[in-house]
């Protein structure tokens, strides 16, 4: 493994516990989605608020299905489209909300498109797009690790990454997203790489329940 790579230097350097979970998990391997635009992004990340992957995978499917290119939609598309339609695909009547929002957001220029994103620090893409219904300061962060690959996000309001935290560092109790924002301070400028083995962490926990279970 190439200890080399400058997130993994820095966080084996500040971190023990961090070194010990980069030697068990392996290469920091995240790669961003970088062809999507702001609006699928978003869109996406609403249809998984709340719901296991698998659930919300079916729902996009049977949303894309909805229209008569079979791609993903452009935020006019998903506008002209009838609300009990989208609702018949399985989102919640908030979420129809949400998304026709996110439309109508992207058409004003709101939501930025991904020329422009990519040109906004983390803070200023945060401030934009939670003025979209239903778009909190997380789902923005999984914008930002996920779609554009910024390397310091750490999304301390996320289960896996608390819990993840709790397993790795021998915690008796789930710890609170300020806790974890503090001790990330070390983790600083990688807290990207960070959070994604602490979401490991989490993964190979659940995995050796699962094993033991079996």
């Amino acid at each position: 493994m190439d200890l080399q790579a400058p997130e993994l230097r820095h966080l084996s350097k500040t971190d023990p516990v961090m070194r010990r979970l980069i030697r068990e998990v392996g290469p920091f391997t995240l790669t961003p989605r970088s062809k999507r635009s702001p609006f699928e992004s978003l869109a996406r990340a609403i249809a998984y608020q709340q719901l296991h992957e698998k659930a919300a995978e079916s729902i996009l499917r049977r949303f894309v299905a909805l229209f008569p290119a079979r791609r993903f939609p452009q935020p006019d598309d998903l506008l002209a489209m009838n609300e009990q339609a989208i609702h018949g695909a399985g989102f919640s009547q908030a979420k129809v909300a949400a998304l026709r929002d996110l439309a109508a957001k992207t058409l004003d220029g709101t939501v930025p498109t991904g020329a422009i994103v990519r040109k906004l620090d983390d803070e200023a893409i945060i401030e934009r797009l939670i003025a979209v219904r239903g778009i909190g300061r997380w789902t923005v962060e999984m914008l930002l690790i996920f779609q554009l690959g910024r390397p310091d996000v750490l999304p301390v309001d996320d289960f896996g990454v608390r819990n993840g935290f709790r397993i790795a560092y021998g915690r008796r109790s789930m710890p609170m997203p300020k806790e974890v924002l503090r001790f990330g301070e070390r983790w600083k400028p990688y807290r990207t790489a960070a959070a994604w083995y602490l979401w490991r962490a989490a993964d190979q926990a659940k995995e050796a329940k699962k094993a033991l279970a079996g």
